[in-house]
């Protein structure tokens, strides 16, 4: 027997097993007993040709291969369920089921809610499930490749980087500003104040010319923190128009000139889930928004 005589449910098993970290919870997840869980897990190992966990007293680590596998099994159950509701749609034309999204803090704070609300005006069957995922390492597209989200709004930079067998597209790119306290004679002599997910290698080349920008003194958990210490007198940030959409009075945002960087935020699926009616709607919805993006940032530039 071979992969291609992999059952649904023992995707199912394979899936839980690897997102409750051993057999006992998987099982409890399941309502199955531990052994057919385990017995289970033997078999689609068998089938594949390869060891998909650790076998120990902390339960069952996925292996390399194991990831893997419980990453296409997500992806493939996920593809059943949106069948099911695409040929429900087909006569009618409704688009309804599940949508999971993950996105980055600001994002998901200030780009989705207009587009949700817009998405569910139209298609109020579909039901949105948001994650809030940061932008390090995998971020959000690592969450769509692992078959744990369905679209994630990502950052890119000059040329779209997504894990392999994944699609995407540019949304709209945001300018960085200065933003200091409000009234400050002098903001670029101030300490900086940085987040992890900052400046990734998009904005890398021109943060290493800039010989006024000294080291971080303060390093937040995300820019909803900077804004607050920025705004409370700590120092200076440098942030992207999206950070900046619900900035305080207390805050300042200066214009860095032409030469100022940019950040791309776009979207990442799969190929499949791309060709869903639901995927498909927000998609066309973000794109829609994205268009009339650098004028709101205009203004907000222009307001300060």
């Amino acid at each position: 027997m071979t992969a291609a005589d992999l059952a649904p449910q023992e995707l199912r098993v394979l899936v839980a097993v690897a997102d409750e970290g051993g057999f006992s919870s998987a099982a409890v997840r399941l309502g199955a007993t531990q052994s057919a869980v385990s017995h289970a897990v033997r078999g689609i190992e068998r089938k594949l040709g390869a060891v998909l966990f650790e076998r120990g007293r902390f339960g069952a680590r996925p292996t390399p291969a194991g990831e893997r596998a419980a990453a296409h099994a997500r992806r493939v159950l996920r593809m059943l369920e949106a069948m099911a509701a695409d040929v429900r749609g087909a006569d009618t034309g409704e688009i309804a089921g599940r949508l999971r999204i993950a996105a980055f803090r600001s994002a998901a704070l200030h780009l989705l809610p207009p587009a949700l609300e817009r998405l569910a005006a139209l298609y109020p069957g579909v039901e949105v499930t948001v994650a809030v995922v940061r932008e390090v390492g995998p971020g959000t597209a690592g969450e769509v490749a692992a078959g744990r989200a369905d679209l994630g709004i990502a950052t890119f930079g000059d040329t779209p980087a997504l894990p392999a067998g994944l699609i995407g597209g540019v949304l709209l790119e945001e300018p960085y500003s200065l933003v200091h306290p409000a009234g400050n004679p002098a903001p670029r002599r101030l300490p900086l104040v940085d987040w992890t997910e900052n400046c990734g290698s998009h904005t890398r080349d021109w943060w290493a010319a800039q010989d006024w920008i000294p080291a971080a003194t303060v390093t937040a958990e995300d820019d909803g923190a900077v804004l607050a210490m920025v705004g409370s007198g700590l120092g200076m940030a440098i942030m992207p128009a999206l950070s900046l959409t619900a900035a305080p009075p207390t805050v300042e945002i200066t214009d860095l000139g032409p030469g100022r960087p940019y950040r791309s935020i776009g979207y990442a699926t799969t190929p499949e889930l791309a060709a869903t009616s639901a995927v498909r709607a927000l998609i066309r919805i973000l794109r829609s928004l994205g268009r009339s993006a650098p004028e709101r940032t205009k203004a907000q530039l222009r307001a300060v």
